[in-house]
């Protein structure tokens, strides 16, 4: 599964590498995130796929009549999107989520109690896409209209399962010349032979 990333680049940055206009530059701040703070991180949708605008992690389905769910939907199994609830009305709703490192923790005991931390990244820290799915949610009480988003998971490949070692799933990342591709509903193709990992 992916609740930790990291976006360290500018928004000149980001914008250079991804073609794409930062809605509200302003706000971005480069960070690592956590997703069980349900942080604002940017993404580019399907709908506007040159501009970079800002989403919360954890996706919130249109009919949910709360926000609680979110907790229970920060990643998606590419599996079962098509089945699940949460997921199976945003299967079109593709988005880029944009990060340059994630963050795994190696069990090195059967309970989980040692763990070994890593990040992982691309060849000199360059900026990559999470394959992504995004909703819009109304909140029925104040009537606030609020963008959400999931990331989606898969198999772990043999690096990542040396890493994720109990579940043995990661993050998709995209192939950076079919990041559109994926945008435009096409199938995705991944660049995990590129990963590499460092304990930290």
């Amino acid at each position: 599964m992916c609740f930790h990333s990291k976006q360290s680049q500018s928004a000149q940055e980001l914008k250079h590498r991804f073609n794409a206009e930062f809605k509200d530059a302003a706000q971005f701040k480069p960070s690592v995130y956590n997703a069980f703070q349900f942080p604002e991180t940017p993404v580019i949708t399907h709908v506007q796929p040159h501009e970079i605008q800002l989403y919360q992690w954890g996706l919130i389905p249109f009919w949910a009549k709360d926000d609680s769910i979110k907790k229970n939907t920060l990643n998606a199994k590419i599996e079962t999107i098509h089945e699940k609830p949460s997921f199976r009305n945003v299967v079109n709703n593709r988005c880029l989520v944009l990060a340059n490192g994630f963050y795994e923790w190696q069990w090195l005991d059967p309970k989980g109690k040692q763990k070994q931390k890593y990040e992982i990244t691309l060849p000199d820290n360059e900026a990559f896409a999470f394959a992504g799915l995004w909703s819009e949610w109304v909140d029925k009480m104040s009537g606030e209209v609020r963008h959400t988003y999931t990331i989606l998971t898969t198999e772990a490949n043999a690096l990542m399962s040396q890493i994720h070692n109990t579940k043995k799933r990661m993050p998709i990342l995209l192939a950076a010349n079919t990041e559109y591709d994926w945008l435009s509903g096409k199938a995705l193709i991944m660049q995990n032979d590129r990963l590499q990992a460092f304990a930290v």
